[in-house]
């Protein structure tokens, strides 16, 4: 197949390219000129500059190539599915998932929880519902595939203050304490980019035309955990202060963005993709968690 990866020069593409080359497929990666972050996995793939935001610019590309399939990891919003919905025969796109807003159900299945209060993410969450109705109405059908917290190699993991902060990792080498919120612990789930890119690669179109599934590892850990497997893998007493929860999100962890981790589960229910999928994680949370470490230590960055 010829498969097009939009964003594919990230974090996810540097996973996914290897994988769909080595299943014998022709890869082309959509971009504006940015350089990958794994050069080496790049190997065997084609790479073309385009602003896969432009119509213009997406359409002039799809005329040229005539693609089987698309993988959209920013989610276009409906650029991708306006300009292959009639060329290609599927397109997957990336979600999150925290668009099902704050989890009612833990492990939480791909149906809406609650309002999603990050506007970008519920705008997103909108047009995946809206191109799922449409899906196999064309030539293509659509599937979105909801990641949690995304760990391993090529990106800084999730931080003990719930952000990709490079200084706040070395800050807990060092043994600084480490504030969380007192109360019932929220559930994390670092899942490695390695066991999502394998669920992206899983072409199975029949079975997944217009559905939704989660990515993820096989469990999650309360917040309390997370910390302490930091501590294993960086051979350090992380010292940890629990802090009333107004106190934290106001003074201590004042950004929604990274105080959410804290607030809300992100464990994801993965036997759907299990059963119609066959998808099945490598690796575990603390593994995940480690190989990212590794690959900072790697890049001199740590």
């Amino acid at each position: 197949m010829k498969i097009l990866i939009i964003g594919g020069t990230g974090h996810m593409g540097s996973h996914l390219t290897p994988i769909l080359v080595s299943q014998g497929h022709s890869v082309y990666i959509a971009t504006r000129g940015n350089k990958p972050t794994i050069g080496e996995d790049f190997r065997g793939a084609e790479f073309i500059t385009c602003d896969a935001s432009d119509e213009n610019s997406l359409n002039q590309v799809a005329n040229s190539y005539k693609f089987d399939a698309v993988v959209d990891f920013p989610g276009t919003g409906f650029t991708t599915w306006n300009v292959f919905k009639d060329k290609v025969s599927h397109i997957v796109v990336c979600g999150s998932l925290w668009m099902f807003g704050r989890p009612n159900v833990v492990p939480t299945p791909e149906t809406t929880q609650s309002e999603c209060p990050f506007l970008n993410y519920a705008k997103r969450y909108a047009e995946i519902e809206k191109m799922r109705s449409e899906s196999g109405k064309y030539k293509a059908v659509f599937t979105a595939i909801m990641p949690p917290n995304i760990c391993g190699p090529g990106k800084i993991p999730l931080d003990t203050s719930g952000g990709r902060c490079i200084d706040v990792h070395r800050a807990v080498v060092s043994g600084a304490t480490v504030y969380l919120p007192d109360g019932p612990e929220t559930l994390i789930s670092p899942c490695d980019a390695y066991d999502l890119a394998m669920l992206f690669a899983l072409n199975q179109r029949e079975v997944a035309a217009g559905e939704i599934f989660n990515g993820g590892s096989n469990y999650a850990m309360p917040v309390t955990q997370f910390v302490k497997t930091y501590g294993k893998i960086y051979n350090v007493e992380i010292p940890i202060k629990y802090v009333p929860w107004e106190e934290y999100k106001t003074k201590i962890n004042p950004s929604i963005g990274a105080w959410w981790h804290f607030y809300s589960h992100m464990c994801p229910d993965i036997s759907k993709s299990k059963r119609l999928l066959g998808y099945e994680p490598k690796y575990t949370p603390e593994q995940a968690m480690e190989r990212a470490v590794d690959w900072m230590k790697e890049q001199g960055i740590l």
